[in-house]
């Protein structure tokens, strides 16, 4: 016999929503309450739970006070709290704490106490339009800001008219749009996060990737993207040619699902402008595109002398630019010297680093930088922590997964020719290597 729970019925996401100021003046800056069936004087009771919190070390995403739930996350100096008394889905509300985060950064740069204190206007207004009786409504800060501008004269002839994307299906993209030159850009990035331990060992390691668009086309065209994507060619029944295994997929709204869950294709009606496509993880074993190796050795009272050995192990063809290979030294360090076969170091007494800056690194190629210390302590030395080596690199033209868009076809009714281009970047993610020091 199987016993299910009764499914509640979809609940509003969110029933008010406040803007705090914290740690001094500790008061709500503003607040919208979005249903009416939770009393406003609720907020009072979030601070008192945050901080009992905060003295136990037991700090939660989620607090109750009785039926009220509040949802929060602190961005600068705000929090940003979400109050809801039904059964919501939090991954949702936190989503929609997110992309407030977002589109208010976007209309102030800054989003801090003296932002919303200037826009309260402007603030009320988005407030507004993000979200209609508890549910998330226009949060594409590129189409809010068609019709909520931060000049108050503007603002109030801007209601007059309603864009068309608001009401339109297709509420990411206006109606209209006309280019002399129609263009798409494409970029696959993917950012490489590696964990080397002392002995050399890769202790864990995966890609990151996200494919960027800069759409520059007339009309409303439909795009369709092609990947080498081993669940697509398996699905066909081709297996031909290098081909990755995509996890964590996330697509922008304009994708639509249902397609790509039936035959894996990437068909959309794109954002005009810049946008973010698609993001996705690739679990694999990454070898270290860029080598270090590092000694050190410690002279009794005097100073300490690190020698590191940087290593491109990509292709020759590819070169690394932007190089920064990050070395910890410790904290009562002083004179230092450098000396390095290419590039330059300095040291960075606040953060206790020697800094290894090389602009273009060859693929194949083996660099070296050595580096001299005062050490008035040396016996202290062994009470520090060992941070890692960390590395700082973009490759252009290359990615790690090999990856590779092999097709964008783009359709528009009145058939006009477009140019497709496509860039590959690899760069570093959390790249580090810890060492013996």
């Amino acid at each position: 016999m199987q016993i299910s729970r009764p499914r509640q019925p979809y609940s509003a996401v969110i029933v008010f929503l406040s803007l705090l100021i914290s740690p001094l003046t500790l008061q709500v800056l503003i607040c919208r309450n979005y249903k009416g069936d939770v009393d406003m004087a609720e907020i009072d009771h979030f601070l008192p739970l945050l901080m009992t919190q905060e003295e136990e070390g037991l700090t939660c995403p989620i607090m109750s006070h009785g039926n009220v739930h509040f949802l929060w996350i602190k961005h600068t100096n705000l929090y940003l709290v979400a109050t809801t008394n039904k059964n919501s889905n939090a991954s949702l509300v936190y989503a929609f704490l997110y992309k407030v985060v977002e589109v208010f950064t976007e209309y102030f740069t800054e989003l801090e106490e003296e932002s919303i204190q200037d826009n309260f206007v402007v603030v009320y207004e988005l407030l507004d339009e993000l979200m209609d009786f508890g549910f998330p409504q226009t949060t594409d800060s590129k189409i809010l800001q068609e019709y909520i501008t931060q000049e108050g004269t503007k603002l109030e002839v801007a209601k007059t008219k309603v864009p068309t994307t608001v009401t339109n299906a297709v509420s990411w993209r206006s109606e209209g749009i006309k280019y002399k030159k129609n263009e798409v850009f494409i970029d696959v990035i993917e950012s490489i996060n590696l964990l080397v331990n002392a002995n050399g060992s890769v202790m864990s390691s995966d890609i990151v990737g996200t494919v960027k668009l800069k759409t520059m086309l007339s009309g409303m065209p439909e795009l369709r993207l092609g990947l080498n994507d081993r669940a697509l060619f398996a699905l066909t029944g081709r297996d031909k040619g290098k081909t990755v295994t995509m996890e964590d997929v996330k697509f922008h709204q304009c994708v639509r699902l249902s397609r790509f869950e039936s035959d894996r294709t990437i068909s959309f009606i794109p954002p005009d402008g810049e946008s973010e496509l698609m993001s996705y993880r690739i679990n694999t074993h990454v070898k270290p595109l860029i080598w270090i190796e590092s000694v050190i050795e410690k002279f009794s009272h005097s100073r300490v002398e690190i020698m590191v050995k940087a290593k491109g192990q990509f292709k020759k063809q590819s070169v690394a630019n932007n190089v920064e290979v990050r070395v910890p030294v410790p904290s009562d360090a002083d004179s230092p010297k450098f000396k390095t076969s290419t590039g330059h170091a300095k040291y960075v007494p606040e953060k206790n680093l020697a800094v290894w800056t090389i602009k273009s690194f060859p693929g194949g190629k083996e660099f070296l930088m050595r580096a001299s210390f005062g050490l008035p302590s040396v016996e202290n030395d062994e009470m520090e922590g060992k941070p890692p080596i960390t590395v700082n690199f973009e490759i252009p033209y290359f990615t790690v997964s090999g990856i590779q868009v092999r097709y964008m076809k783009i359709i528009e009714k009145s058939g006009y020719q477009a140019l497709p281009w496509v860039r590959y970047i690899t760069q570093s993610g959390d790249y580090q290597l810890r060492s013996n020091f």
